[in-house]
């Protein structure tokens, strides 16, 4: 069994892991590490796990634990790592942006590799810690990845995604209240969001020299969970060529598919799945993907870190089914 804990429990990330760790077949949970919920049960918080477990948040972690997941406040987890020291076999899976851009993956001795299975399958299966990608990322590389990848971005890429109110976390703010996000829809950190550093540094990994422009546009929902993105730019080649590339690309990955109907947000929800579509009006090609925000783009894509990283199926413990109503 592998020995797994999290650090920073109360949150909606940690609240989705342990849904799925307490129902994975090889996992034993040794510690959920809370400061302000110590000694109070999971289920105190995480309202839906009553009658799943009797398991309280802890104190103290377990520093011997072959797998540890960090559910920190972005900047957070540098800081506890500083003052925090696991064993060189303890499995780091970092869910914060502090080690995605490979300026910071290489901390106190660790080498933390960007967790996009999709991207970096085999690196993945070696690594000793894990920089977990963002959500909006998730969804928007997903979209561009093979585009990138076959060098055939020759445009600037116009992007819009709209993401659900559990992407602020748990904290109060202005605009996370009930009455200000109900019957609403905003625009946020316009061209400027924090995650646009990894997925510049995906697509200059993949199509090297490229001097085309992301620009993306982060959008607030009133629902609860999901990302929706759209990715338009001009494009020339041959339809059915890019969508057989996209097949093709995504042939081997287990949780994403790319559909020739038209996708929205409720086939993905509770899920693990990225579903992508394409579309060609003229000159332009569409590219739709969504996620569940706090799965494939976050917790449940954590497990597929931990999952390749241990020898395990990438699947295992993530077949999650979603509820279409």
């Amino acid at each position: 069994m592998i020995k797994a804990g999290i650090v920073g429990g109360a949150g909606y990330t940690a609240g989705e892991l342990l849904r799925i760790l307490l129902n994975h077949s090889f996992v034993e949970l040794s510690f959920v590490y809370s400061t302000s919920n110590a000694g109070n049960l999971l289920s105190d918080v995480h309202q839906d796990l009553i009658g799943s477990t009797s398991l309280r948040f802890a104190d103290t972690i377990d520093f011997s634990v072959d797998v540890v997941f960090l559910c920190l406040g972005h900047g957070n987890s540098k800081a506890f790592l500083k003052e925090h020291n696991f064993t060189e076999s303890t499995v780091i899976i970092d869910l914060s942006n502090d080690f995605r851009l490979k300026a910071d993956a290489d901390f106190e001795g660790r080498e933390f590799v960007y967790g996009l299975t999709e991207l970096n399958r085999d690196a993945i299966k070696q690594a000793g810690s894990i920089a977990n990608p963002g959500c909006f990322a998730t969804a928007i590389q997903l979209a561009i990845l093979p585009l990138a990848d076959a060098r055939k971005i020759s445009n600037d890429i116009h992007i819009n995604a709209v993401t659900g109110a559990t992407g602020a976390g748990t904290s109060l703010s202005a605009t996370t209240h009930y009455t200000w996000r109900d019957n609403n829809f905003s625009y946020y950190k316009p061209f400027t969001h924090q995650h646009m550093g990894e997925i510049n540094q995906t697509v200059a990994q993949l199509q090297s020299g490229f001097d085309k422009e992301l620009f993306f546009l982060p959008n607030r929902g009133n629902f609860s969970r999901g990302i929706f993105a759209t990715a338009y730019t001009k494009f020339d080649g041959v339809f059915d060529e890019i969508k057989n590339l996209y097949k093709d690309y995504y042939a081997d990955a287990p949780f994403t598919f790319v559909s020739d109907a038209e996708i929205h947000m409720k086939q993905v929800v509770n899920t693990n799945k990225c579903l992508i579509h394409l579309h060609q009006q003229g000159s332009q090609l569409l590219i739709t993907s969504c996620i569940d925000n706090l799965l494939k783009g976050a917790s449940g894509q954590a497990v597929e870190n931990m999952n390749l990283i241990f020898g395990l199926p990438q699947v295992e413990g993530l077949n999650l089914k979603g509820s279409y109503f």
